[in-house]
C-alpha cells in the first residue's frame, strides 16, 4: 500500500486559472464559462472542447472527499487539445467541479497517509451531493448544482458521461448506467500498467451484475433495484439523466492508496 508523497491535489481556484489558461492559449477550439453557481454563490464552471455536436461530458468533483478526478479532468482535456483526432466529429465539456462548496471544506494539500487524508475530510450527505441529490429528493428540493448539471447535460445531450470518482483505499472499478461490451479487457489493461489492481467487490456495486472484473452494470429502469430496502436509487441520480437523449454514464473510480487485496475474488 503506498501513495506517491509529491502528490497535490489543485485547488478549485487553480483548476479554473488552468482551464481559463488553456481556452486563452487556443481560443479557435476552447472556450470556458460559468453554467450555474452553488448555494454559497461560487461559479460552477465548464470547458469545452472542439464545437461537434456529438458531445462527451466529463464531470469532476462531484464527491468533495475525491480530488483524484481534477488531475484527471486537466490531463484529459490537455490530450484532448493536443491530439486532433479525439475532436475528429466529437466534442469534449469538462465540468471542473460539481460541488465548489464541498471542495471548500475537504482539505487534502498533500496526504501522506491516510490518517492526513481524514484530518481535512469532508463529505456532504446525500441530498447535498449534486449527482445523487435527485435519488432522495423531490424535483422541486434539488440543489443548484444539481441542476446546474442537468441543465448542461440537456443542453449538450452527451452520447457519453463519465464522472470522475475515487476511494481512499482499495482498486479501481468502473459503474456503468448501460453494459458497453468489451470493457473489461482494455479497462484491465489500462489498469495494470498503471499498477493499480481491479477491485473485483466493490461494496458500491453489490448485487449489479457485472460484465467483467471490475466493471458493473447499475440495473436498468423497470428492474426492481438489488436492495428495496434502500431509501435510495442510482437511477434517479444525474447519471440516467442523459438515457432521455439515449446516451450513458461511466462512472470511474480510482484509488488514492492502492491494496492489491481487492483484486483477490
Amino acid at each position: 500500500m503506498s501513495v506517491l508523497p509529491e502528490l497535490r491535489y489543485p485547488t478549485v481556484t487553480e483548476l479554473v486559472s488552468a482551464a481559463r489558461a488553456l481556452a486563452a492559449h487556443r481560443p479557435g477550439v476552447c472556450t470556458l464559462r460559468q453554467v450555474g453557481a452553488s448555494r454559497a454563490g461560487r461559479p460552477l464552471h465548464l470547458l469545452s472542447v472542439g464545437r461537434a455536436r456529438r458531445a462527451v461530458l466529463v464531470v469532476a468533483g462531484a464527491h468533495a472527499n475525491e480530488p483524484t478526478g481534477s488531475c484527471t479532468l486537466l490531463a484529459l482535456a490537455r490530450r484532448v487539445l493536443a491530439q486532433r483526432e479525439l475532436r475528429d466529429g466529437m466534442s469534449w465539456h469538462f465540468l471542473l467541479c460539481a460541488d465548489p462548496d464541498g471542495a471548500s471544506l475537504h482539505v487534502t494539500p498533500a496526504p501522506r497517509s491516510l490518517f492526513d487524508y481524514h484530518l481535512g475530510f469532508f463529505r456532504p450527505a446525500g441530498p447535498e451531493q449534486p449527482e445523487w441529490a435527485p435519488s432522495v429528493l423531490p424535483p422541486d428540493r434539488l440543489p443548484p448544482e444539481t441542476l446546474a448539471l442537468t441543465g448542461v447535460i440537456d443542453e449538450l445531450r452527451p452520447y457519453l458521461q463519465v464522472t470522475l470518482h475515487g476511494t481512499d483505499l482499495g482498486g479501481s472499478w468502473v459503474q456503468l448506467t448501460k453494459d458497453v461490451p468489451g470493457l473489461a479487457e482494455p479497462f484491465a489493461k489500462s489498469a495494470a500498467e498503471l499498477h493499480i489492481p481491479v477491485e473485483t467487490g466493490a461494496s458500491d456495486a453489490a448485487g449489479w451484475p457485472a460484465s467483467g472484473p471490475g466493471v458493473h452494470v447499475m440495473p436498468a429502469p423497470g428492474i426492481g433495484p438489488a436492495y428495496p430496502s434502500l431509501p435510495d436509487d442510482a437511477r434517479h441520480s444525474t447519471w440516467f439523466h442523459a438515457h432521455r437523449y439515449g446516451g450513458l454514464t461511466a462512472v470511474v473510480e480510482v484509488p488514492m492508496w492502492a491494496s492489491d487485496l481487492v483484486d483477490d475474488p
